[in-house]
């Protein structure tokens, strides 16, 4: 209470002193007609002239301590209040006084003017930071997102930036080089890639001026010591500094487009091969003819054989490769229904026995008593069976025997053809079904297209979803063996 009344007192001071210079002024005269006079008109004197200089000097006093009270209300009300909801209070409250004239009203129409301004830019910058709040979480997201791409691709990605670091890898570059996660952001990437090639062409691209993209294939070795060939793409990224630019690199995987295309590349040296030659026997003959020097019916007859068994053997060459490419293609058509398999081996033991026995081969077979069924179509399976029958008399020496032999095995059937004859070397034993390819060494025990063997197993794998496979010794024989699904069999 009493210090209540000590700020009153010391808000009130200016009014006070004013006061009491005025009374003074009046007491003076008044105190001076008291001694000369009547007293009691001098202490009317100075009752009267107390009143008229104190009174309007109080009332002011009192309006002012008013107005610092409403004030201070106002204030407080401002400071209970959250900034961003000063410009409401502001607005909704007016100014604690209305005397415009006055500097108090002056003054706190400019703290009013700098509130409003503060709050709305309160409000701006809140309403900016969400704005980036949003912005950020939605970048964070597509970061997210493109970190789990990145994560999930097949393809291996690196990214180098202008100082030649590893900046950036994915699960699959890390298997394909053999480094771990924690070497990105710490390795030069000359370190990390198993190609000095590839290191310098990404360091080369890197020094051009403008964004810069090359595909290149590489031959990389892969940490489990086998080699690989990649198409590779790497891109230039605008670097941070003006240091140089940064690098995205992408692989692609072509080891098997680089097989086949070597495949392909002797596919057709090895087919065109293979036409040369009958094509070369027949044109030589037609010259011979055509020259005169068939003089009799009997050199005629013998030129027109070799033309015609040449002709055959360019159709055989013809049939095979036409028979393997539409099996291949899928377009073949295949009518598959139940047979015995047993009748369809008969059937190719009757076609083979014939050149066997011109060769005098021992052509046995030991087929099961069981009933044998496969769903199959009868005409492929027996080619295959006669191309395996066939393959085994060329390549057995006279006085050989080839035995044919079916067996029943859990859910598959078997069929088998053994023969006595040079037998495979373990390389010849990898290489024998591929297109066109023959033995070297025993090229002269027989003519052919090097097809037979490959039309089988197509036959047998791809069309009908067996397994042929051979086992073999040199110089003690071969057995070749088919296994099919089982469609049922009876005693």
């Amino acid at each position: 209470m009493i210090d209540e009344l000590i700020n009153e007192l010391k808000s009130a001071w200016p009014w006070l002193a004013i006061a009491a210079a005025v009374s003074a002024a009046i007491f003076a005269p008044a105190a001076y007609v008291g001694m000369h006079g009547s007293w009691a008109i001098g202490y009317g004197w100075l009752l009267a002239g107390s009143l008229v200089a104190s009174g309007p000097w109080w009332f002011r006093w009192r309006r002012s301590r008013r107005q610092q009270q409403t004030t201070r209300r106002w204030l407080e009300r401002l400071l209970q209040t959250e900034p961003r909801e000063w410009a409401d209070v502001l607005n909704s409250a007016p100014l604690p006084t209305d005397d415009r004239q006055s500097s108090h009203y002056r003054t706190l129409e400019k703290v009013q003017e700098k509130l409003a301004e503060h709050s709305r830019q309160l409000a701006e910058a809140e309403h900016a930071r969400a704005a980036l709040e949003i912005r950020a979480r939605r970048a964070a997201e597509q970061a997210e997102r493109a970190r789990a791409i990145l994560r999930g691709l097949p393809e291996p990605v690196i990214a180098v930036d202008p100082y030649g670091t590893l900046s950036l890898a994915n699960p699959s570059a890390e298997r394909l080089f053999g480094f771990d996660s924690q070497a990105v952001g710490k390795h030069a990437v000359a370190q990390c890639l198993r190609s000095n090639r590839l290191a310098a062409a990404i360091s080369e691209l890197q020094r051009y001026q403008s964004p810069t993209s090359r595909t290149e294939e590489f031959e990389i070795d892969t940490p489990d010591g086998q080699s690989r060939w990649y198409n590779v793409t790497t891109t230039t990224t605008p670097g941070e500094t003006d240091g140089g630019q940064g690098a995205v690199v992408f692989f692609r995987d072509i080891s098997t487009a680089k097989v086949n295309q070597r495949q392909n590349a002797e596919f057709v040296s090895a087919a065109s091969h293979e036409m040369k030659t009958p094509l070369a026997g027949i044109k030589a003959y037609v010259e011979l003819l055509a020259d005169g020097d068939a003089e009799d019916e009997a050199t005629r007859e013998e030129f027109l054989g070799v033309i015609n068994g040449q002709a055959d053997r360019l159709q055989r060459l013809i049939d095979n490769l036409l028979n393997i490419a539409r099996i291949e293609a899928g377009v073949v058509k295949v009518s598959k229904q139940s047979q015995p398999l047993n009748e369809i081996l008969a059937e190719a033991f009757h076609v083979v026995q014939p050149s066997a026995e011109a060769k005098r081969i021992r052509l046995a077979q030991d087929l099961s008593p069981l009933y044998l069924g496969v769903l199959v179509d009868r005409d492929m399976l027996l080619q295959a069976a006669i191309n395996l029958m066939s393959n085994a008399v060329k390549y057995t020496p006279a006085g050989g025997q080839v035995t044919l032999r079916s067996r029943l095995l859990d859910s598959e059937v078997l069929f088998e053809v053994e023969d006595t004859g040079v037998g495979l070397s373990p390389e010849d034993c990898r290489r024998v079904f591929d297109k066109f390819y023959r033995v070297e060494k025993d090229k002269q025990m027989a003519s052919g297209t090097g097809l037979g063997l490959p039309l089988a197993k197509y036959i047998v794998e791809d069309v009908h979803n067996g397994h042929l496979a051979v086992e073999s010794r040199l110089g003690q024989g071969s057995t070749f063996t088919v296994r099919l699904p089982c469609s049922g069999q009876m005693g």
